[in-house]
């Protein structure tokens, strides 16, 4: 049998070995949530999470030849090669890590990329197959942001076994089976990496939640640029958009940005507004009628004040 494996990539071993440990995980979230009556499953919700899973992986496949080959291209004028190993994997880790929380921030402050990113919050469950509910076009340009990886002497082979190991962690996250951890030394955790609970704020569509918490394993990242927010205890969590689909058909949930998207580009705008309804933020309007997330918590946030200067004793 294990010399079967040798004609494996690297990478395909990872999604050997891996898969039996999301079949287990999953059945067992299943049967207990539904012990517990807890019902954090829908048959259809974990239909369309298997389905955009699917499409991410066929769109993958088929883009590889060539987004693998810009990465091979790149690595043949590389800075610098890191030639101890251990060394080399590690800096890999950090560096891509890193690459992906700016990946991230981007997918969630450009409408553009937002368009395509939005399919992965359109859940208003919270579970382990959310993890697998891709965006599905970002395979597209995911290997833009790879570039700079070639450049530091990284093979684009290495570059996807690496996202292929960290996606692991980055599935098990979505879970609420694992509480915030409170007390040493679990509580050491919250600082370093990307925890259950604080994935689940970033799932959140709770505006006190929005756009927060974009690290794939390390929190450092959104602790250094400002974008870390802690569970709160006495705030519960929302799952989905703001503004939830009406319509939750599979290819609706792929498209429904980008149809609104194309309704704003065809109002009788200029130009240069036109692109900032592309490039600026979801929720972005040239008349304010509707509002990004940061808009959102000011409004909140002034609704709050005066709320508490009513309430201030004379």
């Amino acid at each position: 049998m294990f010399e079967n494996l040798k004609h494996y990539t690297t990478e395909q071993l990872v999604i050997i070995f891996s898969t039996p440990l999301y079949t287990f995980l999953i059945l067992g979230e299943i049967i207990l949530s539904n012990v517990q009556d807890r019902r954090f499953y829908t048959f259809k919700d974990t239909l369309t999470n298997v389905y955009l899973m699917l499409l991410n992986g066929g769109i993958d496949f088929l883009s590889r030849g060539v987004t693998w080959g810009i990465l091979a291209w790149v690595f043949q004028y590389r800075f610098f090669e890191i030639q101890n190993p251990f060394l080399y994997w590690f800096v890999l880790f950090v560096a891509e890590d890193f690459v992906f929380y700016v990946l991230h921030v981007v997918d969630h402050h450009s409408r553009f990329f937002w368009a395509s990113h939005v399919t992965h919050h359109s859940s208003e469950q919270f579970n382990l197959t959310v993890g697998f509910r891709s965006s599905v076009f970002q395979p597209l340009y995911r290997f833009i942001y790879f570039i700079p990886l070639s450049l530091m002497g990284f093979k684009a082979t290495d570059i996807a076994v690496m996202y292929s190991i960290t996606q692991i962690y980055g599935i098990l996250v979505h879970t609420s089976y694992v509480p915030k951890f409170r007390k040493m030394p679990l509580k050491l955790l919250e600082y370093v990496i990307v925890t259950p609970s604080q994935h689940r704020v970033h799932h959140a569509s709770n505006i006190e939640y929005l756009d927060k918490n974009m690290g794939m394993c390390l929190t450092i990242w959104d602790r250094i640029f400002g974008t870390f927010q802690e569970e709160i205890n006495d705030l519960p969590i929302k799952y989905g958009l703001v503004s939830p689909l009406e319509n939750r058909n599979a290819v609706n949930i792929v498209f429904h940005e980008w149809v609104k998207l194309g309704a704003d580009l065809k109002r009788p705008l200029g130009i240069f507004t036109k692109i900032k309804y592309i490039f600026m933020p979801p929720g972005w309007s040239h008349d304010g009628s509707t509002k990004t997330s940061k808009g959102l918590r000011n409004e909140l946030k002034k609704q709050k004040e005066a709320t508490e200067s009513l309430t201030e004793p004379v």
